[in-house]
């Protein structure tokens, strides 16, 4: 397939009725021409990640994929223009970064689908298997990995880091590894943030959506022990672009993504 060709991907879930991804266009803006190759392999491989799920079917939020995406590139750039974990935060690595957020919750489709719909409180034996995701999500890309090799090693990198850990918590209370401190990778904490405040600011089967300033209290108050301090900064000084986002795609078809 041609790049020209390629600059037009179909990206779709294992589900009959929906895919998690529509059609995105990809428009690369000042990449190098190997970064541009890595991004469209990587697409590719996005696509291989879900169909070995397959026959698992699992209904995703196309807004919830959307805004996390955006929140997490808005915390990304505020650490690195204020000199926060610039080892990590190149142009290039906030780039991957946010790409590889669309996929943090590819785990669910092997969760089944009264657990992910169910209009209450999971049980504890539920949330038990909702927190396999994590795990599952990893397990599809490291299959993944070793079917295509590392043809754009950092992507997949970021892509396992987010997905199996985006449930850590800075205080060691998460999951799958409970991993504490700077010891859960810098992608997952932005994408643990992200990933709760579209939570909190989001109608779902078994809760209203909070106010903005709602979740603002509640990630303020969370600092240091769900969050690291750092991006919870970062997220209080760009809250403003947070809400206009949250905003801006509320509708769930409207899949603008950074790719």
């Amino acid at each position: 397939m041609g790049t020209a060709n390629r600059n037009k991907l179909l990206m779709q879930g294992t589900n009959t009725k929906t895919g998690i991804w529509e059609t995105i266009d990809y428009e690369p803006k000042n990449l190098s021409t190997e970064l541009h190759i890595k991004t469209l392999a990587m697409q590719e491989i996005c696509i291989h990640a879900m169909s070995s799920l397959a026959g698992i079917s699992y209904d995703e939020e196309g807004g919830h994929i959307v805004r996390t995406q955006h929140y997490v590139r808005v915390l990304a750039d505020h650490l690195a223009q204020t000199g926060h974990y610039t080892e990590v935060l190149t142009p290039e690595n906030i780039l991957l970064i946010s790409k590889s957020a669309m996929i943090h919750d590819i785990g669910k489709v092997g969760i089944p689908e009264y657990i992910l719909m169910k209009p209450a409180l999971l049980t504890q034996q539920e949330f038990e298997i909702m927190k396999t995701h994590t795990t599952l999500g990893y397990q599809a890309i490291v299959r993944t990995e070793k079917t295509f090799g590392e043809p754009g090693g950092s992507y997949l990198r970021f892509a396992k880091e987010i997905v199996y850990s985006h449930h850590e918590r800075w205080d060691g209370s998460g999951y799958p590894l409970g991993l504490a401190g700077e010891r859960i990778p810098l992608s997952a904490r932005l994408m643990a943030l992200a990933d709760v405040y579209d939570a909190l600011t989001s109608k779902r089967v078994y809760k209203d959506s909070f106010s903005h300033e709602r979740a603002c209290f509640e990630i303020q108050q969370n600092a240091g022990k769900h969050f690291d301090p750092h991006v919870a900064e970062a997220f209080l000084a760009t809250q403003r672009q947070f809400k206009e986002i949250s905003k801006r795609y509320v509708n769930e078809n409207d899949t603008h993504l950074y790719v």
